[in-house]
């Protein structure tokens, strides 16, 4: 595999979005031995020219990189799966938990960067078979503690899922537990997000300091306050919200009492959303890509976004410098990896030319 200092010189001209504010917009940058720089490089009279709108390489906020509907998959599968996001622009991926030990993915200069969050820590027989660790709420702060260890500055807890008793969705862990699982991983040094659908999981959540939550359904006007109080992101993988009529369906005559509220939480997803943005909690794109999503859906999440209401400026922001400053990652700064991707026209005015990159460049090589 080639080098970092042996990538080619290139040009990238045309409209440069850099972030952060809708005025950081440059002509041209270049891409230096596989890095970004803001000034022409000498000899740069052989360098290959990229033109377009340019902005740094997507995120996906939330996507499982080695896994499938029944778990761990092997390398070449997983590698099929990184080639999908990168190919989609997506060049920065936040693996909101898997079972796949996806460390080689490091090694390759030719696929996006992860972010992991270890593997899923759910209740035993709460949630899908062989994708977490299943655990007794009295192990819960010793298992965070491992998963931040083996992971990327993130644990995935799984909030709510399907109590069977109950027959409809029910919070996984008692407050104590909570508290004491994220201040365990907050003195390991890692943040947590939480999987949850519905509403009575998230006060809990919120009082022992969890940091995201994914898909967020069940936010209310008593919760959304507190999430932008305290700066609690959410990712709503609208993408997977849409799959709840079928999963509702699926499971009804089992347990109505679920498929009604699947039902209810998804016609609101719309409003759910845009009344969290307006309220300043921080949103931000992800697919669920991996289990049973597709691979490569970004920009079907993107416009997801948009039609929930929030201005196509904010969404590409969110998906591209603003979500890499949320997960540590630079954007198109000097000396930063040279990571973006190009499009025909200006994505913060039709979302839709995001499905069609012109050119992916990650590492200071077009690599689509």
């Amino acid at each position: 595999m080639t080098s970092p200092h042996e990538a080619p010189v290139l040009r990238i001209t045309g409209r440069v979005l850099t972030g952060p504010g809708p005025e950081d917009v440059r002509d041209e940058i270049w891409a230096v031995g596989g890095r970004v720089s803001l000034t022409p490089p000498a000899g740069s009279g052989d360098a290959l020219t990229v033109s377009g709108w340019a902005l740094p390489g997507l995120i996906d906020a939330h996507c499982h990189i080695g896994l499938d509907g029944h778990g761990a998959i092997d390398a070449a599968a997983a590698e099929k799966q990184a080639v999908t996001e990168r190919d989609a622009g997506v060049l920065l991926l936040r693996d909101a938990g898997s079972p796949s030990d996806t460390r080689w993915v490091d090694d390759r200069e030719d696929l996006p960067r992860i972010i992991r969050a270890g593997r899923h820590i759910a209740r035993p027989r709460r949630y899908i078979r062989n994708y977490g660790h299943e655990v007794e709420p009295a192990e819960l702060a010793a298992h965070v503690r491992q998963e931040a260890r083996a992971g990327d500055g993130w644990v995935k807890l799984v909030g709510d899922w399907i109590d069977r008793d109950r027959g409809d969705l029910a919070p996984c862990w008692p407050a104590d537990a909570l508290r004491e699982a994220v201040a365990a991983a907050h003195e390991e040094g890692a943040r947590v997000t939480a999987h949850c659908f519905a509403a009575d999981s998230l006060p809990d959540l919120l009082d022992a300091g969890v940091d995201c939550v994914e898909h967020a359904t069940g936010l209310t006007e008593e919760t959304i306050p507190r999430f932008a109080e305290r700066g609690v992101a959410v990712v709503p993988t609208l993408v997977n919200i849409a799959t709840f009529p079928d999963l509702a369906a699926s499971g009804e005559a089992k347990f109505p009492r679920w498929a009604a509220h699947m039902r209810a939480l998804h016609a609101r997803r719309y409003a759910t959303v845009r009344a969290a943005w307006e309220a300043g909690v921080p949103v931000y794109p992800g697919t669920d890509a991996g289990g049973t999503i597709p691979h490569g859906l970004i920009a079907r999440e993107i416009a997801e976004l948009v039609r929930a209401g929030i201005p196509a400026a904010e969404v590409v922001a969110a998906a591209s410098w603003g979500g890499r400053a949320w997960l540590g990652r630079p954007g198109l700064t000097e000396g930063a990896p040279a990571d973006l991707v190009v499009y025909a026209s200006d994505p913060r005015e039709d979302v839709r030319v995001m499905a069609a990159p012109r050119r992916v460049v990650l590492n200071g090589r077009v690599v689509a």
